[in-house]
């Protein structure tokens, strides 16, 4: 009988030089890069300006990145304090270490800035980002299949990614689920879901972010059950990482039902009108 599994890579790294290339780098940079050039086009279809979002990008991601890190130093301190760590580990990142709401919390306040300076509503920025960000996130994924990292529960399923030993619980290798690859079709379809909703419905307001916030939170929630990687809090049986999930699905259910009872059209202008104050816009 043939066994059916997904190869795992033999090396996450390559080395140009003395310049380490990391596969987990190169599936951030990819996604981030698509996910610029998708959000362009949704932003001059609004009404913006060409360049904008590149502009928006130089803040957004330097934000993204140190709260992605931040996140991780919260949420896993014995890693980056314990006994014999030394003391620059937290600034480490190329060991690895960061996290999605981090990167997304950070990535946000970006977001707010480069707005608030170009007197961009960020409501609208907010629903033009949505399924970019998805898309984004899915390619993203990727670097966990690199790593060999965060993948799910053993099985016997032909789809178990192949985990070598020296990545694997207990140093024996096995096939386990791979929740990167599940997350990456989740946020992908999730993002194409999004795209169909705002052609039929032209959201407005945040209402497609909102949006994007409940299908991404939903999908993070069986797909942490999944997973096996140990995690240091738990608070009432579940991992911190559940408990912020369930509230972003939460605070996006209930800005997605308010807005949406004030039937408010569509936003015309990407921009912040003349005269109006720019703080209460955005």
């Amino acid at each position: 009988m043939i066994s059916l599994f997904i190869p795992s890579p033999h090396q996450g790294v390559w080395h140009l030089g003395p310049i380490p290339l990391r596969g987990y780098a190169l599936a951030i940079i990819l996604g981030a890069i698509v996910c610029v050039i998708i959000a362009e086009r949704r932003w001059q279809a609004r009404g913006g300006r060409a360049g904008f979002i590149q502009d928006l990008a130089l803040w957004a991601f330097p934000f993204g990145l140190v709260g992605a890190r931040l996140y991780s130093v919260m949420t896993d301190s014995d890693r980056y304090f314990g006994h014999g760590v030394p003391w620059w580990e937290p600034f480490a990142i190329w060991h690895g270490g960061i996290g999605i709401w981090g990167a997304i919390s950070g990535g946000a306040l970006g977001v707010w800035i480069a707005c608030r300076r170009a007197g961009v509503l960020l409501p609208v920025v907010a629903d033009v980002l949505a399924p970019c960000l998805l898309v984004a996130q899915g390619i993203g994924r990727w670097g966990n299949w690199f790593n060999q990292e965060l993948y799910g529960r053993a099985t016997t399923l032909p789809w178990g990614l192949k985990i070598d030993a020296a990545h694997a619980p207990g140093g024996v290798a096995g096939t386990y689920h791979p929740t990167f690859l599940y997350e990456c079709l989740w946020d992908l379809g999730a993002a194409g879901l999004i795209l169909w909703l705002d052609r039929r419905f032209k959201f407005g307001h945040g209402r497609g972010f909102a949006l994007y916030a409940m299908i991404y939170t939903l999908g993070r929630a069986w797909i942490e059950y999944l997973r096996i990687d140990s995690v240091q809090h738990h608070v009432l049986g579940l991992r911190l990482n559940d408990w912020t999930a369930l509230v972003v699905f939460l605070g996006g259910l209930a800005y997605f039902v308010l807005v949406g009872r004030k039937q408010l059209p569509r936003e015309e202008s990407p921009y912040v009108a003349v005269g109006e104050n720019a703080s209460t816009a955005v």
